[in-house]
This record gives C-alpha cells, structure tokens and sequence, in this order.
C-alpha cells in the first residue's frame, strides 16, 4: 500500500524540449551518456530522418537511420519449436550431502560449495506469445556452471515423457501444435489431431494423465517439481556406475489452480507465471528447489515391473526413495530477456565428468535433437560463446572461425596432435570425460523396442488410483472438457476404450459426461499390473498448510478503514503471504484522509489471480460496488475457488447477501482475524462440488 504517491515526471529535468513538429527532444549533456551508432558516432538527432527539405524524400544517405531500421528488421530469431513460451531466473546451487561414493563430478561431492546457475522454466506447446496459464506440460532447464564444465539438467515438471523412442517425438508435436490447415488452437491440445495421435499411441497413457491432472495447471513456478525424467548413470571414481534420476521439490510445495481460474487469469494476466516469478525475486521470496536423487543398481533395476530405460514410466518414491543432497536458490532476475532467457541454450549431452547417459532411446535421441536446433535458432555453432551460454570455468579447444566467431585465438595451430606450438591445449586421460564401459547382452541391430516397454497402463492406473477425490474428479473433468472439443467421434470413443484400461470409473465418468456409451477395450500389449498406490503422486493431499509464497487481495475504497487494511496486511506478511491492494481505481483517500495508491483496479485483477482475499469497504462504497459486474464476479469466483473470504459489515449487506454464497467454515466477519488466516493457507475442497458440475 502506497501512502505517499510522487506524481513529479522526471522528463522536466532530462534536458527535455520540442522540436518543429512538437517531437520531444532529450539531450544528454554532460550527466548520462551520448547515443551513439554500432561504431560509436554520436547521434544529434534520434527522431527525424535525414530529408530534401522539410517535406521532400528521405535521403539513402542517412546512415542512422538505415543502422536503426537494419537491426530493428533483424531483432528477432527464430522462436523454439517447442518451449517457446518461457521464463527464467539466476542463481545457485549448494551440496548438503556429498555423492562423493557414487559420482567424481564436483558439483555433487563438494560440500557447501555454491555453483552458479541459470534456470528456465516454459510451457511445450504454445508459442512465444501465448499465455503462461495453459492446460501444458512444463519445461524445467538447468544450466550448472561448474568448474569442470557446464551441465544442463533439461527436464520437465512431469516426471516421465509422452513417448518411448526420439523417433515419435516430431509426430507428437506436430499433432499437438496448431493444426496446420486452420492454425489453432494456441497452446492447448483439445483438439482432434493431438487425440488422434495419443489414442493411436498407448505409450502417451501416462503423460496424458499427468497432463489432465492439476500438476498440468501450476499456481506458480515457484510450486512445480522438476524431473531429469530419464535415467542417467553416476560413475565413481573407481568407474563402478550407479543409475540415478534426478528430482528437483519446491520447498513451497506443489501447488495448482483450477481449470476455471487458470482460464480466468489468462484473460486478466496472460503474464501471470513471469509477473509472479519477477516479483518474488524482486521482494526478496527467492524460489527455491530441494535436489533429490534416486539411486539403484543395475541389479536393483531388474527386479522393477517396468523397465528404467522407458522414458514413460516413473520410479515410485516408495520404491526407491529420493535421497535431498542439495538446494537451488533463484535470486537475481536477468538484465535482459533476449540477451538471457531468449538465447539460452540448453543441451542434454553436456554434462561433467563422473555423469553419463544411460541407453534409454528418448534420451539418445534428444542428445542429438538440442543440439542440432541451437544451430537453427542461434545461427552458429559458435553458440556457446554468447555469455549466457559460456562456462565460467577456463575452456581451450581446436574449434575456429563460424558465424559470429567472437574469440580471437593467436596460435598457428588449430588441431592436434602437433608439434609447432607446446602452449596449445591438449587432453587429459585423468581429468577428462569417460563414458561407461557397458557390457551390452544384445548385438543384434534392428528397429525393436524391448519387451518390458510394452505396459503402457499399470502406472496411469497407479497415479489415478492415488489422487485424492477432488484430484480425481479434476483429471475426470478435463478428459471431458479436452475430449468435449474433439469433433471425430471414433477418436473420442478410441481414447474411452483406453481409459478403461487405466480405470473402469473415470472411463464411466468421462463417457457420462460426454453422453457417449462406453466402447470395448483395446487389446493391451502386456497384462496391466496392480502397483502399490503413491502419496507422492498426489498434489492437493501434499499441498502445504502455510501461507509461505501465497498471495492475499485486499479489496478498499475511498473512506476503507486504514486500521483494519494494515492489520490484515500485517498478519498475512507476518505468515510468509504477500498482499496486493485492489481498487476500484489506481488511487484511494482512505478514513484518516491518507491518500494511497492501489497495486491493481478490481476490473483488472479478478479473485482467480489470489490465494484468499479480504474485504473492507464502507456502506455508501460497497452500494457502488454491489452495482459492478466486475466486483460481483470478484466474489462470486473466491467462492467458486474454494477460497477463504473475510468481509466487513457493508460487504455482507450490499453484496454477499445478493450472492449465491453459502456461508461456511471459509467466510469469516473481519473479526475473526485469526480463522482468516488459518483458512488462507488451503482451500475448502469440500466446497467445489457445491458451485461446480465436475465429471
């Protein structure tokens, strides 16, 4: 809450005047620094172009503005197919627990040693453009600079993938992006040739259930876990391997909104996931992961019902559990986006010595594929070169000259062996990279999978058997809605036959909700197994009763009571929440005639975008109110969220008793401060099927 606004406009006193046509003219002086072009001539005049007369032709001969046009015309690169749309921030990562048995990569055997980082966080399916709030799968990069080199983690926050071999992976995004005869829908797979492909697909079973589970429609990326998804190898330094994969868990825990608040907050806030991340950052609530591991022997491996090497199935934490070795902290924002978040360039093949691949085909395959698009989106092999990109550790090699070649080596020798230069680099058998020495039981070649990748349901049943019931009847619901969009009615019923493999009762629902009859069965590839349910599998049975990274709206207008607004602001700050200010405008006189400024109006930041909201408002305020469709929607969706509301006297007059508002546990008088803030750190779950016509 602003009390003291600056309405005073700097530009009066940066040297600011008008030109003939009224063009606003600012001169550095001697106080900032001159503009100037690429070579560095200083520029006299940056808002006119160089012409015969006043009103004659522009001159060819005007160098400003041609440098000015060329490069504004060549901005741009071209966007990732996939991950376009993405958000990112730096840090570091501290070990608390040396791997030092398993692995001789520093990065995980040095305690207390903080290794610079750079993380990036984006949506799969949409353009750069699209909105943050998606139905999506996350991409969650890390790039390490360790001082053996960078290692990029690239994952995702589902911790399998859609398909088994880098083979489908062009299928599967073709069929999810926009469909190329009509070019939509954006970011969204409800849509007929997504469905086509994935009930064509068995193998997608997993991902898609992940993908119509709330971890698809995060709060914030501050509350999404992150997964290596692939199984990678440990080496010692004795060289004995151990697989291991990698978990990175929010320390606010996995928290998600709602299909109707994410629609909502797109509308109001297509920037809502990138605003969050920026201000946390910014007000000093720095995101923070736990790393885990799993790690097995290849003996322990083969005694699993799946296969490790199948990149659609997950290790459940019961099974193997995952070991905390370490944190990353994200605190500093990028300088700039392009310069950072844009040209960052994530590749699974790097990574330091004592960390290996394992023979898992989708991961072969994108060891391959991320390198080969840098090449396409930045332009150059010399990619690494761009100081996003670059280690922070010494680097020296053979490689010269490229596009954009911006080192200036001075050796007469670019290769080696050789005997003409005794400075130049060369390699080192005792600190250079080894790859594992597998003993592989099969040399046949030939186009196969394995066997044990051929359970395509066990483990969708096993996640949906261990959601809780509202989890349960979200994923139900959104197979309605996606399949809802689809109009080929042999693809909706395809996808139904599926379902029933993974649950007779959420096929019953989703047929029920669609009005459509309940199809045969497929023929499954390998008998479906019953696995042990999984806690951890969940998202609201494990949602954290805190108010630690949360969000709380307190609605005030002109004459609001500035005692009452800084009590609640003040408990909800002690607590870990943040507090926004709403209005119905940008500024308020409040009781003791404070003027202040609103961090939003009430027309542009609907309830969806709050974990809990307050109301304090005086009568003749909320009669106005009570008028505003805006406001009534601001209410009325608190409640269809399942959130907690606290009102004053003038709100319960003229508002919530013309609402279809029950009151119960979660709606409390101002008063009740403390029950307030109790029921801000969750939700009334219990509420939802009272508002909501779920699946």
């Amino acid at each position: 809450m602003k009390k003291k606004i600056d309405h005073t406009d700097p530009a009066n006193k940066m040297n600011t005047t008008q030109g003939n046509g009224g063009e606003t003219h600012q001169d550095a002086g001697q106080e900032v620094p001159t503009l100037t072009t690429q070579q560095g001539v200083a520029i006299a005049d940056n808002q006119n172009s160089l012409t015969v007369g006043s009103r004659g032709p522009t001159l060819l001969e005007d160098f400003v503005l041609r440098e000015k046009i060329n490069h504004f015309d060549h901005e741009r690169i071209p966007e990732r197919i996939v991950h376009a749309r993405g958000s990112a921030a730096h840090g570091y990562f501290e070990l608390s627990e040396s791997l030092a048995e398993y692995t001789t990569a520093n990065i995980l055997t040095e305690v207390g040693k903080q290794t610079p980082l750079f993380t990036r966080i984006s949506t799969v399916a949409g353009s750069k453009g699209s909105k943050d709030t998606p139905r999506d799968v996350r991409g969650f990069a890390v790039k390490f600079y360790t001082d053996q080199g960078n290692w990029d983690l690239v994952g995702n926050n589902m911790p399998i993938f859609f398909i088994q071999d880098a083979m489908k992976f062009p299928d599967l995004v073709h069929a999810v992006k926009p469909e190329p005869d009509r070019g939509y829908p954006q970011a969204a797979s409800a849509h007929d040739t997504f469905w086509d492909f994935v009930s064509l697909s068995p193998e997608t079973m997993h991902n898609v259930i992940w993908l119509m589970s709330d971890r698809a429609l995060p709060r914030s990326l501050r509350m999404i876990e992150g997964f290596g998804i692939h199984s990678y190898r440990l080496i010692n330094k004795e060289g004995k391997s151990t697989f291991v994969r990698f978990h990175w868990k929010p320390v606010l825990g996995v928290q998600s909104t709602t299909w109707d608040e994410a629609v909502k907050i797109s509308g109001a806030d297509p920037d809502y996931h990138r605003r969050d991340l920026f201000e946390s950052i910014n007000r000093g609530d720095f995101p923070e992961w736990e790393l885990g591991v799993q790690l097995f022997s290849e003996q322990e491996a083969a005694q699993f019902p799946f296969d490790h090497l199948d990149a659609t199935k997950l290790i459940p934490e019961e099974l193997v559990p995952v070991k905390i070795v370490g944190k990353m902290v994200l605190n500093r924002y990028p300088d700039n986006f392009f310069a950072e978040t844009e040209q960052v360039a994530f590749c699974p093949s790097h990574l330091p010595p004592g960390i290996d691949f394992s023979n898992d085909p989708l991961l072969q395959g994108r060891l391959f594929s991320y390198l080969d698009t840098q090449l396409s989106r930045l332009g150059s092999p010399n990619f690494a070169q761009i100081p996003i990109n670059a280690p922070k550790c010494p680097f020296a090699n053979m490689q010269r000259d490229g596009h954009m070649q911006m080192q200036v080596p001075k050796s007469r020798v670019a290769y080696e062996p050789q005997s003409l230069d005794p400075s130049m680099p060369r390699e080192s058998e005792k600190r250079g990279f080894h790859s594992y020495s597998e003993s592989l039981d099969d040399g046949v070649k030939g186009r196969v999978r394995a066997d044990k990748f051929a359970d395509h349901y066990s483990q969708p049943r096993m996640f949906y058997q261990s959601q809780t019931a509202p989890e349960q009847a979200h994923i139900a619901s959104a197979y309605a809605f996606e399949l809802g969009k689809v109009d080929t009615a042999h693809v909706r019923t395809r996808m139904l036959g599926h379902l029933r493999h993974i649950d007779e009762d959420l096929a019953a629902r989703v047929a029920d909700a669609l009005g459509m009859e309940l199809p045969e069965p497929p023929t499954a590839a390998a008998p479906i197994q019953e696995m042990p349910t999984s806690d951890a599998l969940q998202t609201i049975g494990r949602t954290p009763h805190t108010l630690k990274g949360r969000q709380i709206a307190i609605l005030v207008a002109p004459g609001s009571k500035r005692s009452e607004i800084e009590k609640y602001q003040q408990a909800a700050k002690d607590q870990g929440a943040s507090v926004k200010i709403i209005a119905p405008g940008r500024e308020a006189v409040l009781d003791d005639g404070t003027r202040i400024q609103s961090d939003e109006r009430v027309a542009g930041a609907p309830s969806a975008m709050f974990d809990a909201v307050v109301s304090i408002i005086m009568p003749e305020q909320a009669k106005k109110l009570a008028k505003d469709s805006s406001t009534l929607d601001w209410f009325t969706d608190a409640y269809g969220h399942c959130k907690a509301i606290a009102y004053c006297g003038a709100t319960d007059q003229y508002i919530l008793s013309k609402l279809p508002i029950e009151k119960d546990a979660f709606i409390t008088p101002l008063t009740e401060l403390d029950n307030f803030i109790k029921n801000a750190k969750t939700r009334l779950w219990q509420r939802e099927p009272k508002v909501r016509d779920l699946a």
